[in-house]
């Protein structure tokens, strides 16, 4: 994935978690099904991002951008912003 589509893939993963703050303020889904797709879509965000500052580390320090690789979940998610 390249930069531009790991941006857009971000926002596509906002507009869904947007949506989906939406559906659950409207009474559409209850608060554990929301809970449960929030969690997805955090973990999902959270390797979009490392994915993203990996490849710009790896181009300032010179190196080829697209050996960046996504990270287990598991792993990103721990990481302090």
């Amino acid at each position: 994935m390249n930069e531009r589509e790991i941006l857009s893939q971000i926002r596509t993963l906002v507009d869904q978690e947007h949506d989906l703050r939406n559906r659950s303020v409207a009474g559409e889904i209850d608060s554990a099904e929301e809970q449960a797709k929030l969690k997805s879509l955090e973990e999902s965000l959270d390797q979009c991002w490392d994915l993203l500052r990996q490849r710009r580390a790896r181009r300032g320090a010179g190196e080829n951008p697209d050996d960046a690789q996504a990270r287990p979940a598991q792993q990103v998610e721990g990481y302090l912003q």
